[in-house]
């Protein structure tokens, strides 16, 4: 893919904040989302704040040479969760996900200095292009089903699913017509354009829905808006919810279900790493693994962890979101990335900013996320392209990987879950570990 601007090149200080913006409202929705599904306190403002120090601390680590944001992995979830339901109150609750955090982070510490002293090509041997290329394919189609129920769903009650359909679909319209046919800094935004048309015409169909008294038409919510008190506020960091008193009270038990319930998951979030930062190589025409490194980003995603779980309770990952944004926008400087991590510590301060944020409607959102996840999915079917399915081996290989991702397989032990990605990627390893011996 050839790229408008490289890893190092550096845009103009207005575009530079479009972009950043535009790699803002990509990330956005799925960054929110975790804190909100796990409760007992977290918040966007502090989840958006952990992932922006998160981002800036992996870009340090990479040299600034890996154009990728770090946001909330959903993958931790249930070890999220694990962390309150185990703990004698929800003060302990909080320094559970920090040191749930401090665990996974350090799984990541550990690899890499594994990958210092014995390099990258067990790894190679351990995830060739059939293997890697289909997980890729499958965290783009595992999160299909989320696109489409957000393309239909209506922000309040009572609003009609077409409706939202219409406003999704033109965002989704808007967002493929600027970066086929834009022109200059057009093709350059069009997830921005897209979010706005399809905000504005959320917007003028509440406006008539109230006008009428035909709540159907209403699809977006302005609740957030309208609860805000102040200009500026600080987030409810986590290592502040916690406190100190209640440390004393944390038990060795205690440290044990945290144990089990979060390095399970980071060697499953290692796998997704690899295959992120495998895909993001094909897009930027260059092979990270080795330049900045492997030990570099996994240094830069660990500690970057460790550091957002700090103040947003959400252990980070690499976004599929934002390089789906790279690809499509082919914008590949770092500088946005930058940008989008400095957007995200300003605006999580700006209680209006973050209010606006969480209107906009979730089917603008799955309009958008069509668009993300298809790319990621397409970057994968990309990267096995030149391997044989002729042969048994990696047809099997192949075939397993596909099945059980799109299928959604998932796997429990306990508190511990093994989500679809992860269970496609092993089951594909042992796959093809145990036909290795076909001879051609």
């Amino acid at each position: 893919m050839e790229l408008i601007y490289g890893i190092k090149d550096k845009p103009k200080f207005g575009k530079v904040i479009l972009f950043a913006f535009q790699q803002l409202l990509a990330i956005m929705a799925a960054t929110i989302a975790v804190p909100a599904i796990v409760g007992n306190g977290l918040t966007a403002s502090a989840a958006l704040f952990g992932a922006g120090v998160g981002t800036i601390v992996y870009l340090l680590f990479t040299k600034s040479s890996s154009p990728v944001f770090l946001g909330s992995s959903f993958a931790f979830i249930g070890s999220m969760l694990s962390a309150f339901a185990g703990a004698a109150s929800v003060q302990i609750g909080y320094w559970g996900l920090i040191i749930g955090a401090l665990m996974a982070g350090l799984v990541y510490v550990i690899i890499a200095i594994v990958v210092k002293f014995c390099g990258v090509a067990w790894i190679d041997k351990l995830l060739p292009p059939v293997i890697i290329g289909p997980t890729v394919s499958i965290i783009g189609l595992s999160l299909s089903a989320n696109a489409i129920g957000d393309l239909m769903k209506s922000s309040v009650a009572g609003g009609n699913e077409k409706i939202a359909l219409i406003c999704g679909l033109t965002t989704l319209a808007v967002t493929m017509l600027a970066s086929t046919y834009g022109k200059n800094i057009g093709r350059l935004i069009p997830f921005i354009l897209g979010i706005l048309a399809g905000y504005a015409l959320a917007s003028v169909f509440a406006l008539i829905g109230n006008l009428t008294d035909n709540g159907a038409l209403v699809v977006i919510n302005y609740d957030a808006l309208k609860a805000v008190k102040g200009f500026f506020a600080l987030p409810k960091f986590t290592f502040v919810l916690g406190g100190t008193e209640c440390l004393k009270n944390i038990s060795g038990t205690y440290i044990l279900t945290i144990f089990a319930a979060y390095v399970p998951v980071a060697f499953v979030v290692f796998a997704e790493h690899l295959a992120d930062h495998k895909n993001l190589s094909t897009i930027v025409g260059k092979d990270l693994l080795k330049d900045p490194g492997l030990t570099r980003t996994l240094l830069g995603d660990g500690v970057g962890t460790m550091v957002s779980t700090l103040f947003g309770g959400c252990p980070n990952t690499t976004y599929g979101e934002s390089i789906g944004c790279v690809a499509i926008t082919r914008n590949a400087s770092t500088i946005s990335i930058w940008g989008c991590a400095c957007l995200c510590i300003i605006f999580s301060l700006i209680s209006p900013v973050v209010a606006f944020l969480e209107t906009i409607p979730s089917c603008v959102m799955g309009g958008v996320c069509i668009a993300l996840y298809g790319f990621i999915a397409v970057s994968g079917f990309k990267m096995f392209q030149q391997v044989d399915l002729n042969k048994n081996k990696n047809l099997f290989v192949a075939s397993i990987i596909f099945i059980t991702g799109v299928g959604g397989m998932v796997v429990s032990f306990g508190t511990v879950q093994i989500r679809t990605v992860a269970c496609a990627l092993i089951l594909g390893i042992l796959a093809n570990v145990m036909l290795s011996g076909e001879k051609d």
